[in-house]
């Protein structure tokens, strides 16, 4: 008997964090090639530089962005 998708998602998320994360990565890699993913990444990153060099983001720091969530989680 094959499970379904619902059941199948449902299992999922009751794995751990880290195991869900294992699991998604084994997901992704199956539908894609890891050269296809590192090079998707690299645009990525690409376009991300591009529009800080650009002026068109801002960065924001490490430090601050911790602080905001975990003024939101407590």
């Amino acid at each position: 008997m094959s499970l379904t998708y619902q059941q199948v998602a449902q299992a999922a998320m009751q794995l751990r964090p880290d195991e869900r994360v294992d699991l998604a990565e084994k997901l992704w890699v199956s539908v894609d090639t890891p050269e296809a993913i590192a090079a998707a990444w690299d645009e990525e990153i690409a376009r991300r530089v591009a529009q800080l060099e650009a002026g068109e983001v801002e960065t924001v720091p490490a430090e601050q962005v911790i602080a905001e969530l975990r003024t939101q989680l407590a």
